[in-house]
């Protein structure tokens, strides 16, 4: 099946610190994957991985130092621009800095629709508006003229999806959706994300550090650390059978839900550490408890086991 997208060797380098003192820092590290239609990829790791980043390249926030995007065998060239962000929508973390507070929320509905040109009059947007809105479970008359300030976190995520579709998008980037809205909301969120797919063909780019929805919605992921894609395959495969110590260390971080079982330990993965981003060896040599020599020197390549490709110098004489 031809891919939908195509991320080749994508590569962002950033500078950091001043004049005196500069390094630079590949927050993207040569990497690449693809989403076919229909389909659920998942970017998975802690903050700071890079998924972000990729996210922002995507949808042309940010350039990329090196390597090529193509979508639907054409580059998004800055001339196709309109076409390209009408073709993927994102929906992002916080929906309550999506809304300006004094700007009523339907107003950025009719704008997007006026905007591609998708309604001829203001009848026809309410027709379109509605329809979005009942597929994410609202209407325009629950919405219509009310601010920001009179939804809840989850009917403003909500919301923020509806105005995604208005363009039917062949892929909804989705970057941390759920990690803003209460618990009992996150799950009706993620099965409106396998709804689209299942219903409406749409792929979906879902980026996130929750690895237990991930599992659910299915699909490939791709599990990222300091810029680099350190595994990835099908879902199953990659969660339930890891081979990657990184990613094994993720999927031990999830708690049980068995209430005869505390959670104890810490595992100390959220904050940014440049040193690992400069290592010239495996990026994940500081912490892994596999290391070996080799490892904090030379950077393994990418092998493809049983379906699932691992970055890890474990497997290169295997």
């Amino acid at each position: 099946m031809q891919a939908l997208i195509k991320v080749n060797q994508l590569t962002k380098e950033f500078v950091l610190g001043n004049i005196l003192s500069r390094e630079k820092i590949l927050a993207v590290d040569q990497v690449s994957f693809e989403i076919k239609p229909a389909e659920i990829f998942t970017l998975a790791g802690e903050s700071g991985c890079g998924k972000t980043t990729i996210a922002r390249m995507l949808l042309g926030f940010e350039e990329p130092t090196a390597g090529e995007i193509i979508y639907s065998k054409e580059s998004p060239k800055k001339e196709k621009r309109v076409w390209f962000t009408q073709g993927i929508q994102a929906v992002f973390q916080n929906p309550f800095e999506t809304f300006n507070p004094l700007r009523k929320v339907d107003s950025y509905l009719f704008e997007t629709l006026y905007n591609y040109k998708l309604a001829a009059d203001r009848e026809e947007a309410v027709e379109i508006i509605n329809s979005k809105l009942e597929s994410v479970g609202l209407s325009f008359d629950e919405v219509s003229g009310k601010y920001p300030s009179e939804f809840s976190g989850g009917q403003l995520q909500r919301i923020s999806i509806a105005r995604a579709l208005l363009t039917d998008p062949a892929l909804l980037l989705a970057d941390e959706p759920v990690s803003m809205v209460d618990a009992s909301i996150r799950m009706s969120i993620v099965n409106l994300f396998k709804r689209l797919k299942e219903e409406l063909g749409m792929s979906i780019l879902y980026i996130t550090h929750d690895l237990a929805t991930a599992y659910y919605l299915g699909g490939q992921i791709a599990i990222m650390f300091r810029g680099n894609i350190m595994e990835s395959g099908p879902v199953e495969k990659v969660l339930m059978e890891p081979k990657h110590p990184y990613t094994k260390l993720l999927r031990e971080s999830i708690p049980e839900a068995d209430p005869a079982k505390k959670w104890t330990d810490r595992i100390s993965i959220s904050e940014l550490e440049y040193e690992e981003y400069l290592r010239k060896g495996c990026k994940f040599a500081g912490r892994c408890p596999e290391v070996m020599e080799k490892c904090k020197n030379q950077a393994p390549d990418t092998l493809l086991i049983d379906d699932v490709s691992v970055k890890c110098h474990l497997y290169c004489n295997s």
